[in-house]
C-alpha cells in the first residue's frame, strides 16, 4: 500500500481560477492568514515583556524592535489577505444564511484588526528611535489586537471547519476510499493511475 500522496495536493492543473479568491480547492485567503495571526500574537507577547522587562535590559529594546517588524510583517500581508477576502464573501455566501452572518462577524473583526494594527505601525514608527523599550500604550493597544486576531481566527476556522466554507471536497469524495490512486483536482470521478 502506498504511504504518501503528492502530486495532487501540489499540481494547479485541472484547477479553475476563481480570480482574487484563487483556485479550485486552493483560496488565497486562508494561507494568507497565517501570517497576521502569528505577526500580532507575538508581537503583543514581544511588546508587553519589553514594557515589563524596562529599560534596563537590553533584550526588552530588541523585542520592542522585533515587535516592530512583526506588525510591518501583519499590515502588509493582512492588507492582501482582507482583498481577497472581501471578493470571497460577496461572491460564495448567500445573504439572510448563518454563512453570511458569520462571515459578516469575521469580516468586521478582521477588518477592525487591520486598522488597529495599522494605527500602531504609525505609532510604533513615530517613536521606534526614540523609546528604549515598547511604551505602555503601543503594549496595550498590541494585547487587544493579539486578542482580537485571535477571536476573528475563530469565526474564520468555524466558516470553514464547520460550514465547509469554500471547501472543494465535501460529503464523499474518492480520497477517504480505500485506494492505490490518487484523485486529481476537477476529477473527482476518473482517478489518475
Amino acid at each position: 500500500m502506498r504511504k504518501f500522496s503528492i502530486r495532487p495536493t501540489l499540481t494547479m492543473k485541472g484547477r479553475t481560477f476563481k480570480g482574487l479568491r484563487g483556485w479550485a480547492g486552493k483560496p488565497l485567503h486562508p494561507p494568507l492568514t497565517d501570517i497576521p495571526i502569528a505577526a500580532y500574537v507575538l508581537a503583543a507577547i514581544f511588546d508587553v515583556a519589553s514594557t515589563i522587562g524596562g529599560k534596563d535590559h537590553r533584550w526588552a529594546r530588541e523585542l520592542w524592535h522585533a515587535g516592530t517588524y512583526l506588525f510591518v510583517a501583519g499590515v502588509a500581508v493582512s492588507v492582501l489577505a482582507a482583498l481577497t477576502v472581501l471578493w470571497d464573501a460577496w461572491t460564495s455566501s448567500e445573504a439572510g444564511t448563518q454563512a453570511r452572518r458569520t462571515i459578516n462577524t469575521h469580516a468586521t473583526v478582521m477588518v477592525t484588526v487591520t486598522v488597529l494594527a495599522i494605527a500602531d505601525l504609525v505609532w510604533r514608527i513615530a517613536d521606534y528611535d526614540s523609546r528604549a523599550v515598547t511604551p505602555v500604550g503601543i503594549a496595550v493597544l498590541s494585547a487587544v489586537i493579539g486578542l482580537l486576531v485571535s477571536v476573528g481566527a475563530i469565526f474564520g476556522g468555524a466558516l470553514v471547519y464547520e460550514y465547509g466554507f469554500n471547501v472543494e471536497t465535501a460529503g464523499d469524495h474518492p480520497a477517504w476510499h480505500t485506494s492505490e490512486v490518487d484523485v486529481f483536482p476537477g476529477r473527482h470521478d476518473q482517478p489518475d493511475a
